[in-house]
């Protein structure tokens, strides 16, 4: 019996928890030729954001490790050169899959590591913002994208771990992604584990969401968490200039309490395929020239201003994560939107390489304990296994979650131990090589192991074909979890709102 893996979301909401700018029915998807008030490449972009001038003055990711919390990444063309991709941990439900582990069937995380770090190394070829920048893939999301906020959470704990392992550089952490959760930032664990990482030297760029939904404004978590960048998708008007630019309509609008802190381009951007994946079957008209996909959203936005920190990192290692995100801001140029809709403007990463520090550079808000809902946290947003839906305060194998336990563990770079993470073998606990170009996080695995000592599903783990459903931009129609039992309810099909790719 093939067990069915999916993700659910209840109403209309920015919903599904992977991937902050992905799937949605509608303008884009008709024809391959490129839309009005849309560029052709990757370089436009590349210029819109001032890139090639930060490479000019030798800031171009050199040195610098990219962490990327995905779908996991496909080494194609761009991301197969020369000490360009490491595989960190598969921790997502592809995991036991032999040929799926760290491979991006879904094609998000891909997509995303062109845009950062993706590198043709020929005149003219592709480049992402930050050419010479290294990729750590943590592959959290399976081929249907359905990840938990308990697997996001430990992706972001692992980087912080390993950050500096045998000559690895994490200095920067992309999250394209988010939920709809209202908790606050102090108190969400997802938003903690990311201020944790910041908190420890690493910048942490995410997405603002593409819920903008009867004029609500509000971002999404983890992006609520002022410490973080938070970026918003710029509309290019398919202008190099930011004269007549705007905030994307889709992009989440923000308030004077909290707003996008900057935005990016983030419609028609060029990331790079991987082929036969999801998206790339259900989208076949945002696949151009054999090899990229193209599509909008702020998860397209978020992965430019990561690599756009890269560049600067490059040309400055001793920047803190404040005075990163300092510069970056203090350097963007204002567009045609309110502030609390597009925070400080459109980066110009060539700018910043080279601007002063502001002196009002150290942030100093509250800062988070993660003490607060793992259910919350997941906001509308659930994995279901053959029609029972994970709830509640435990992880991805029926774990208790403790927000205070975990959160003091992570403020201890703690949560990890070896391959365990809050009591159960999530990973192995060593690389598999002494290397690190190619090299894969292996070790024991976690194959036997039970969603729970309750049997979460009563399937288990090793050994299960997780085929899931495919995303349809319809709404789930669902039940809810109530007393100690499962509910038997099965969900009518996944949701994705708000982006689109074409």
């Amino acid at each position: 019996m093939q067990a069915q893996l999916s993700i659910s979301a209840v109403g209309r909401g920015f919903a599904v928890f992977l991937v902050a700018g992905t799937i949605a029915a509608g303008a884009g998807l008709a024809s391959a030729s490129t839309p009005p008030n849309s560029f052709a490449d990757e370089s436009s972009i590349d210029q819109v954001v001032g890139a090639p001038a930060a490479w000019a003055q030798g800031a171009d990711g050199h040195g610098v490790d990219v962490a990327l919390v995905d779908t996991g990444v496909t080494p194609v063309q761009g991301l197969n050169g020369p000490n360009k991709l490491i595989y960190g941990p598969d921790i997502s439900f592809d995991s036991q899959l032999p040929g799926a582990s760290y491979l991006d069937g879904y094609g998000h995380g891909t997509a995303m590591a062109g845009i950062i770090a993706g590198n043709d190394g020929t005149a003219g070829g592709y480049q992402g913002v930050a050419p010479q920048a290294r990729i750590v893939s943590v592959k959290v999301g399976a081929s249907t994208g359905a990840a938990d906020v308990s697997q996001i959470i430990a992706g972001i704990d692992w980087v912080v771990a390993h950050a500096h392992d045998n000559g690895m550089n994490i200095r920067v952490l992309n999250l394209s992604l988010g939920t709809d959760s209202t908790q606050a930032y102090t108190s969400d664990p997802l938003a903690h584990a990311a201020e944790v990482a910041w908190r420890h030297g690493i910048v942490v760029v995410v997405s603002a969401g593409n819920d903008l939904v009867n004029g609500a404004n509000t971002v999404a978590d983890p992006a609520t968490d002022p410490y973080l960048i938070a970026v918003g998708a710029d509309e290019t008007q398919g202008t190099l200039t930011p004269g007549d630019d705007t905030v994307a309509s889709f992009s989440q609008r923000g308030t004077g309490v909290r707003h996008p802190d900057l935005v990016a381009p983030g419609t028609y951007v060029y990331g790079l395929l991987s082929p036969n994946s999801t998206l790339a079957q259900q989208n076949p008209n945002a696949i151009f020239g054999g090899r990229f996909l193209r599509g909008s959203g702020t998860s397209q936005s978020a992965a430019i201003v990561s690599g756009a920190a890269a560049d600067v990192i490059s040309a400055r290692p001793s920047l803190t994560p404040d005075q990163v995100k300092a510069v970056l801001t203090s350097t963007a140029v204002p567009i045609n939107a309110n502030k609390n809709y597009s925070g400080s403007g459109l980066v110009q990463v060539g700018q910043a390489v080279s601007a002063p520090v502001p002196a009002y550079s150290t942030q100093s808000y509250p800062v988070g304990s993660g003490n607060g809902s793992l259910e919350a946290a997941r906001g509308s947003s659930h994995v279901s296994l053959n029609g029972q839906t994970l709830t509640g305060e435990q992880d991805i194998f029926g774990a208790p979650w403790v927000g205070s336990t975990m959160g003091q563990a992570e403020e201890k770079v703690a949560a990890w131990s070896g391959g365990m993470f809050n009591g159960s073998q999530w990973s192995g606990s060593q690389w598999s090589s002494g290397g690190w170009d190619g090299s894969q996080w292996s070790g024991s695995q976690w194959s036997g192991s039970q969603w729970s000592g309750s049997q979460w599903s009563g399937s288990q783990w090793s050994g299960s074909q997780w085929s899931g459903s495919q995303w349809s931009g319809s709404q789930w129609s669902g039940s809810q979890w109530s007393g100690s039992q499962w509910g038997g309810s099965q969900w009518s099909s996944a949701m994705w709102d708000g982006a689109q790719w074409g």
